[in-house]
């Protein structure tokens, strides 16, 4: 028998798992993601934005010894704080929230346009560079808002506090992977601590 017609079925099996392989390596990551409603944007993030949430715009604080309000006043009896601080971060942490949930509507505001555009192929280099342009607009002062409340705590923390907040979030952990502080949602805390 010829030695070619013998190797046929190899080649053919071979060429198949191949043409397997090839398809799923063209599948996108994003496969999925073309049922969001803006596609820029998960539901998780749409919420996280229209509660005012953090959404690790201000990372650049927190992970430097920068504070923020809300965590402050969740561990308000760990760190502890007076009554005097107690009211000032409340204070601050509403007037944050009013802004971060106005501008965070403002930002989705603007992905869903640009979103829109690309639905509707109404999108121009024009509109493009300028939707581009405003929402770079929103986010910067989203992340302003966010990162100009951390700064307030300064003004009102002890550098003993400063601490005793980084020991309880985690920030002078050796291994903050390992070891969730007490009180803190697991998922969360892995999350903001970059485990896998």
């Amino acid at each position: 028998m010829n030695k070619f017609l013998l190797a046929l079925p190899m080649l053919m099996l071979g060429f198949a798992a191949e043409a397997r392989d090839t398809q799923l390596s063209q599948v996108s990551k994003y496969a999925g993601q073309e049922k969001q409603t803006i596609k820029a944007l998960s539901p998780d993030d749409i919420a996280e934005l229209k509660r005012g949430g953090g959404w690790g715009l201000a990372k650049a604080a927190e992970l430097n010894g920068v504070p923020g309000p809300a965590h402050l006043l969740e561990m308000k009896d760990e760190i502890p704080l007076d009554e005097a601080q107690v009211s000032a971060f409340v204070e601050i942490f509403d007037r944050m929230k009013a802004q971060a949930i106005q501008q965070g509507e403002r930002f989705i505001a603007l992905e869903r346009e640009l979103e829109n555009h690309f639905r509707n192929r109404t999108i121009t280099d024009a509109n493009l560079r300028a939707s581009l342009d405003a929402i770079a607009e929103a986010r910067k002062e989203l992340r302003y808002i966010h990162l100009a409340t951390h700064l307030k705590t300064l003004e009102i923390l002890s550098e003993d506090q400063i601490e005793k907040y980084d020991a309880l979030r985690g920030y002078s952990n050796p291994n903050p992977c390992a070891d969730i502080p007490e009180g803190h949602n697991a998922e969360m805390w892995r999350k903001h601590n970059g485990c896998k």
